[in-house]
């Protein structure tokens, strides 16, 4: 029984059920004991891995769209390079490498900035963006970016927000919460509140009794902020998650803890929460906005931009394990069953700039 499930029962037990949302909060953002807020949950030794740790070859290629789309752009001076969500830094690391390479005058020029509220990770990225020599900023939110155009990139994080459930129940939606059975354990209760039939995807209709629709409000709250951002001054940004592009009903909520699936409700504050994300509403929020917002799958992306060539590069100058460790890391960004497809990618830029991108929705 972790510190952190303690303190939820009995604040369940004074006031009653919280929110699925309510709860993954909590479990990820507790400033005592929260997932982030208490460990480095990244690569082998910690509890999952994610694209940029897989390999370098991930951050060159996001590097070399940024700076495509800093050009579609019209190269413009002052602008804010940025990552929301930064993980260790691997990814900035990579790209501000790749970007020095390309052109040393858009480093130069731009504004570094990390968008992160975990101290403890705040920790982490200094030390692994320290020998990089160029100024780096950290901030809280979007909102504290300075005035300027901006591109920026962000690698799960959306997952990672909370999100709402509502289970069906005869002909309503209620909101699931988390609640206390009689022996004290956590457990899964329907709450009073209701979703509006409105906000349901078409497939509710049909949907049996016990059915979960994910509603992500925090989700598009975030993206708006981004595409506001993007639509007054400019810029353009680059979004991937694992997750679907049509809205639609299912219970997507996992708990990850040591590369394995944990049980939701077991360990609060030990496992990583997440769910899967409604790419569709994310692209509806940004055109909502006046940017225009395009979707691939991740290997479709990434093919594209180039990583069987960067591979073959690198494999011509390794002995046969190397290449066979790059044809597995390749196989793991882009492979059909790996995350090639569960992970989808967006880009979004404000109307008029043509920013590079293997298919369009």
């Amino acid at each position: 029984m972790t510190a952190l499930r303690t303190r939820i029962a009995g604040l369940i037990a004074a006031s009653g059920p919280i929110s699925v949302a309510d709860y993954m909060a909590l479990c990820l953002f507790d400033p005592t004991d929260g997932y982030y807020t208490t460990r480095e949950p990244f690569g082998v030794e910690g509890d999952f891995t994610t694209a940029p740790e897989v390999s370098q070859m991930f951050g060159e290629l996001v590097a070399v769209w940024l700076y495509a789309a800093w050009q579609a752009a019209g190269s413009p001076t002052g602008a804010t390079l940025a990552e929301i969500g930064p993980g260790r830094g691997t990814l900035m690391k990579d790209v501000l490498r790749v970007l020095q390479k390309l052109d040393g005058a858009f480093v130069a020029g731009a504004s570094i900035a990390l968008v992160e509220t975990s101290p403890k990770l705040r920790g982490v990225q200094k030390q692994t963006l320290a020998s990089s020599g160029i100024r780096i900023d950290w901030h809280d939110t979007v909102s504290t970016l300075p005035t300027a155009p901006l591109f920026i990139v962000g690698n799960e994080l959306f997952d990672a927000i909370p999100t709402r459930q509502f289970v069906r129940i005869g002909a309503a939606w209620h909101e699931r919460a988390v609640g206390l059975n009689e022996t004290g354990e956590l457990g899964f209760v329907a709450g009073p509140a209701t979703i509006e039939t409105a906000l349901l995807p078409v497939a509710a209709a049909t949907a049996p009794e016990g059915a979960i629709f994910e509603f992500a409000p925090a989700r598009t709250g975030t993206m708006e902020q981004i595409a506001t951002h993007l639509a007054t001054f400019g810029g353009a940004g680059l979004f991937f998650d694992y997750g679907h592009v049509e809205p639609g009903i299912g219970d997507t909520l996992q708990a990850l803890r040591k590369h394995h699936y944990d049980d939701v409700l077991a360990n609060p504050g030990e496992a990583d929460l997440t769910s899967h994300v409604d790419f569709a509403a994310l692209a509806l929020a940004a055109r909502a906005h006046g940017l225009h917002a395009h979707l691939a799958t991740q290997g479709a992306f990434l093919l594209a931009m180039g990583l069987l060539e960067r591979a073959g590069k690198f494999g011509a100058d390794a002995d046969a394990a190397g290449r066979e460790k790059i044809r597995g890391e390749v196989e793991r960004l882009a492979g059909p069953d790996a995350m090639g497809t569960l992970f989808k990618v967006l880009a979004v830029a404000p109307r008029g700039t043509r920013i590079p991108f293997p298919a369009v929705s």
